[in-house]
């Protein structure tokens, strides 16, 4: 939600598709912008927006279709917009597939420890070694080797690191030399990540972004830890190619 409120500021159209039906926290984000719109009569920008929730039909084979077609329903209701966000969730549906094979960019967020590196790849924690693809990296191979069998450009896979401490462990360096690792043989790779913040938590009750309240706007105060994080989504839009006009 911050990189779309970022783009939209910057002046872009923007689409934005939740397919995560079940938890569906960026549907959520944005009913709760346009009730603190309502509630405070203010003005936010919004992205279009369209939820999908996966059916429930008996025979698999007709859910498969119905979910399919509903996505591409949606893509193209969104085809005058300059850039589409899409929220998948985190585990593996035929939604899942089909956003992944229209990612032209596609950011997965990595919570920063060696638990968590398993999304990516099987990974033997003595000897920090890798040992193989994950399942989700198995399916981003398959999607992106689609794209390029159909003479589309293969997906730009960006990782990064979520919910950073501030402590320069020995653990800490060790992620890191082990994302790089992964990132030359898995294919991604790697962005400026987003440090652990109460700011996000709090923002998201209220359908605020970092970019909602600028440095001078009568009654906020800039924190240090609010401009940090504003900094981390900037970066990031920045590392995925987005020209950062000002």
């Amino acid at each position: 939600m911050h990189m779309i409120v970022g783009l939209l500021k910057l002046g872009y159209r923007i689409g934005s598709i939740d397919v995560d039906g079940r938890q569906g926290t960026l549907s959520t984000y944005i009913d709760n912008r346009a009730a603190y719109a309502q509630r405070h009569g203010v003005a936010l920008v919004m992205p279009e927006h369209r939820r999908i929730t996966a059916t429930q039909a008996e025979i698999r084979d007709r859910e498969t279709a119905d979910d399919g077609a509903r996505f591409i329903k949606a893509l193209s209701e969104l085809s005058r917009q300059q850039v589409i966000v899409i929220d998948t969730p985190g585990s593996e549906s035929h939604l899942t597939r089909l956003a992944h094979n229209e990612a032209d960019t596609l950011i997965t967020p990595l919570n920063d420890s060696f638990v968590d590196i398993d999304v990516l790849a099987k990974v033997d924690r003595e000897r920090r070694a890798v040992q193989a693809p994950s399942v989700y990296t198995q399916m981003v191979w398959e999607q992106n080797n689609r794209r390029v069998v159909e003479g589309r450009a293969p997906i730009d896979w960006v990782v990064m690191r979520n919910r950073m401490t501030h402590i320069d462990a020995r653990n800490k360096r060790d992620i890191v030399s082990l994302l790089d690792k992964l990132a030359a043989r898995v294919g991604f790779r790697l962005a400026p990540g987003f440090g652990e913040r109460m700011v996000y938590r709090e923002l998201f009750l209220k359908g605020l972004t970092l970019f909602d309240l600028p440095p001078g706007e009568e009654g906020y105060r800039e924190s240090a830890s609010h401009a940090a994080a504003r900094q981390e989504v900037t970066d990031l839009l920045a590392t995925i190619g987005v020209p950062i006009r000002t």
